[in-house]
């Protein structure tokens, strides 16, 4: 079987869960005699065997950006002629998947790691390509032969959103994480480069600077916890400026009460996180809408305890009073995910966070019992297994 991917993001060029996702999906097709798997990915050139790369068209330079993003779906939907299965990532690259289907009259498979609908702030990134964006994923799903998503939660989500899309079609095959490549792994001289204190208890978190991942609800949380803990923030790739200028005047003021406040806003080689990870007390991750949440699997397999929201397919991997503790919050239902009582749910995540800080061999014997629960239920083989079922229920087999 031919299956080719389409994905906006590949490495080199990762900057979240999606991008870790295929990248991890297509190692492990690779891995096996019968798949012939290709990539086709948004950005620069790349040398790997059976990969393509495509730049925004120079014509479309001033363009809207979600017009520049149809200008690659366009370039992508000729070369996956022969393939047997075309299986896309995300909008920007669904209506690649899209016009290759239609184009070869083969069957298109899209992975459901976040949906249009759900991020009604992206208009404040996107302007009126939010609507455009809005439109083609709508389109590809509506269209698509099968459906994969990355939680139950996902599901419940894609059916509310596109109510067209049969649900015999939408699949749940969860996001996995490498257990050998996320390892515990202390390394005090790395953490020191990045101004943190291996001797002191820390709160790591990792994420981009969106309304989604409500890094503001987490620093007004942090406020409360003891000044010995260090908040450790990889956070970068602000949506707007709007909401940059929100967290650094949030981190300001937490800086001036307190030492070990530490913002490392450029993306972090992996072995620079997962040394973080490794000597942190706990894990923060305050999303408000998370399909599945890649970074807690992530902070489990270095043995790291997580402090998480109650959302999404969050509770899916994180097991409340087993591997971490899960946030409770109320949410609007307009697709936005905002807490309906934010003070409530900014104590209830300070709570969580003083609890596990203040108790750091629970915090560790959760981040112990994390590692085993990754390891027997996220492996990528296993979820490479799940997704060639899929291509093969598209096909008939």
């Amino acid at each position: 079987m031919r299956v080719d991917i389409l994905s906006k993001e590949y490495p080199p060029e990762i900057y979240g869960g999606a991008g870790v996702h295929v990248a991890e999906l297509v190692r492990a097709l690779r891995a096996r005699d019968d798949v012939d798997t290709r990539v086709h990915a948004f950005g620069a050139e790349r040398t790997e065997e059976g990969t393509s790369s495509y730049a925004e068209p120079v014509e479309l330079a001033a363009a809207n950006g979600a017009i520049r993003t149809l200008g690659v779906d366009l370039a992508m939907a000729g070369p996956v002629a022969g393939a047997d299965v075309v299986h896309s990532h995300t909008w920007y690259a669904n209506m690649g998947g899209h016009l290759a289907s239609l184009l070869h009259g083969i069957p298109h498979v899209v992975t459901a790691h976040s949906l249009e609908p759900m991020r009604p702030w992206k208009a404040e990134q996107l302007g009126g390509g939010y609507a455009v964006s809005s439109w083609a994923e709508k389109t590809a799903y509506e269209a698509a032969a099968a459906v994969i998503a990355v939680s139950g939660a996902m599901r419940d989500d894609v059916l509310r959103s596109y109510p067209e899309v049969d649900p015999a079609t939408v699949h749940v095959v969860h996001n996995g994480i490498d257990t050998e490549m996320w390892t515990p792994t202390p390394n005090a001289d790395l953490v020191r480069a990045h101004g943190v204190d291996p001797d002191r208890p820390s709160v790591v978190f990792v994420g981009r600077i969106t309304r989604q991942k409500g890094l503001p609800l987490f620093l007004r949380a942090a406020a409360e916890l003891d000044p010995e803990v260090q908040l450790v923030l990889c956070a970068g790739a602000p949506d707007t400026r709007e909401i940059e200028s929100e967290v650094r005047g949030l981190v300001d003021g937490l800086a001036a009460t307190r030492s070990g406040v530490v913002w490392i806003p450029e993306m972090l080689p992996r072995a620079d996180v997962i040394a973080l990870l490794t000597q942190a007390t706990v894990f923060a991750c305050p999303s408000i809408y998370e399909p599945l949440g890649i970074v807690n699997l992530e902070a489990m397999a270095c043995d790291t305890a997580v402090v998480a929201t109650a959302t999404g397919g969050i509770p899916e991997v994180v097991v409340h009073g087993e591997t971490g503790w899960l946030v409770p919050i109320e949410q609007a239902t307009d697709g936005t995910g905002t807490p309906l009582d934010p003070e409530q749910y900014v104590a209830d995540l300070a709570a969580a966070l003083v609890e596990a800080t203040g108790d750091p061999d629970r915090a560790a014997a959760y981040g112990r019992a994390g590692r085993a629960r990754a390891q027997e239920s996220f492996s990528w083989p296993a979820i490479a297994e799940q997704t060639l079922a899929v291509y093969r229920g598209t096909l008939g087999g």
